[in-house]
């Protein structure tokens, strides 16, 4: 019996001797009155009276025998009522605990036919996904079969077919763009000529998935081109992830124009013809370290919202910042511009670094403004030095710079004295020096400029 069923008085049979008894006991107790009354009425004087006190005392006796006669099947039928009542409820009993366990044998086998059928789903979804792994591994595995052929068909088949592969499954997305990406590190092979269009398709497909406003993007995707050689790179609007461009040798017309960077953009010790990265918008650290550029470098509405390091570096052409922002300390230590350079109408709202810094034509840095210290120490410029309109909102500091011709600081303002302690300039009447600045002659082709 389950422990949550109500517990029930086991049912005797009533034995035959108990009904005998009480009809004994019924007799005995008609008896019993009817010698009582019958002892009574022997007393009476008159005869007549007498005979009908008997017979009145043996209607009694017998009245008192029916009555408990009378009881005792009342009882009896009591009894045999309840009974009924008590098998009718024993039975109702029955009838629910077997519903209840019949209803719960049913929920176990429905439980137990959904339990397989989720088993049996999920090994066929795991079936399903074995094959579609290995149908995956397969593709990719042709793929770079083919991007390792002989033939430079077969390899830009290969570059197709992971692309097509990265398209359709975006977990496989940074493995193909890592395999894309070392692809670009290693060297050409001297003996293809068409292993550069090759190269250029490999380029091509890894800065097509990187445009946020394509439909094609993979933002999972990230570069790393350390090292590589690329053709005529072209990544503007795209979006770099850490990307990073160490020692890389770019020919031809490089464009970083419209990047958006996020994170660090590394391209210590690369190498340009003619590069272009107006519009970049960067708020990690710009990394140009020991960059070399042969040709034109155009930075023009840059943001360097983390800083821009450029130390150690050489432009060989015109080089150009006009209007670029710079939002933490800024560096161009020892770096050279052989051509003219222009930061006109640049923000540093961070500290700037120009030390051993030299110019070999112009240096534009008209309406500039310096919103944190600037440092100019040590500096060469090799042509005019305009620093028109310029803002200097803390300390400027040109200590030991040499001027090789005109320097102009016409309308420019400053919050405190600039500091130019041993910085000298060639004779030329066209100087404009900032107001209070003390002038000496140092010998027939050089002036030297003293701090107050």
């Amino acid at each position: 019996m389950a422990a949550d069923e109500p517990s029930e008085r086991q049912l005797r049979v009533l034995p035959w001797w108990l009904v005998l008894v009480g009809l004994l006991l019924a007799v005995a107790l008609g008896w019993l009155v009817l010698d009582l009354l019958l002892t009574e009425a022997d007393r009476a004087v008159a005869p007549d009276t007498r005979a009908t006190l008997r017979i009145d005392a043996i209607r009694t006796g017998l009245t008192v025998v029916a009555g408990t006669g009378g009881g005792l099947a009342l009882l009896l039928a009591a009894r045999r009522q309840w009974i009924t009542e008590r098998a009718q409820r024993h039975q109702e009993s029955v009838a629910v605990r077997d519903q209840a366990h019949r209803d719960r044998v049913q929920a176990h086998a429905e439980s137990v036919a959904e339990a397989a059928q989720r088993q049996q789903d999920r090994q066929s979804g795991a079936a399903e996904h074995d094959a579609a792994e290995r149908r995956l591994t397969e593709l990719y595995t042709r793929a770079v079969e083919l991007l390792g052929s002989d033939s430079a068909a077969v390899r830009l088949g290969g570059l197709h077919a992971l692309e097509r592969l990265g398209q359709d499954n975006a977990a496989q997305r940074p493995t193909i763009g890592a395999v894309l990406c070392a692809y670009l590190r290693m060297p050409a092979p001297d003996d293809e000529p068409r292993e550069t269009e090759v190269r250029r398709t490999a380029q091509r497909v890894l800065t097509r998935h990187l445009r946020a406003d394509d439909p094609a993007y993979w933002p999972e995707l990230t570069l790393d081109l350390a090292g590589a050689a690329l053709v005529d790179f072209d990544a503007s609007g795209c979006t770099l992830v850490d990307a990073n461009f160490t020692a890389t040798a770019f020919t031809g017309t490089t464009t970083f124009a419209g990047v958006t960077a996020r994170g660090r953009l590394l391209l210590a010790a690369a190498t340009f013809d003619d590069v272009v990265f107006e519009g970049l918008a960067a708020d990690g650290e710009v990394m140009l370290d020991g960059v070399r550029v042969g040709g034109a470098a155009s930075f023009d509405g840059a943001a360097f919202t983390d800083g821009l390091s450029c130390r150690r570096a050489g432009f060989a052409g015109l080089t150009s910042f006009r209007r670029a922002t710079f939002g933490q300390p800024t560096s161009f230590d020892a770096t050279r511009f052989e051509d003219a350079t222009t930061f006109r109408e640049a923000i540093f709202d961070g500290a700037l670094s120009m030390e051993h810094t030299e110019f070999g034509r112009s240096a534009n840095f008209h309406s500039v403004r310096f919103v944190n210290m600037a440092l100019f120490r040590w500096t060469m410029f090799g042509a005019e030095a305009l620093f028109d309109r310029a803002r200097f909102a803390d300390a400027a500091n040109f200590g030991r710079a040499r001027f090789h011709s005109m320097a102009s600081f016409r309308d420019a303002r400053f919050s405190r004295t600039p500091q130019v302690e041993q910085a000298r300039a060639v004779l030329d009447p066209g100087h404009r020096w900032p107001p209070g600045t003390v002038v000496e002659r140092l010998d027939d082709e050089w002036l030297l400029l003293v701090d107050r």
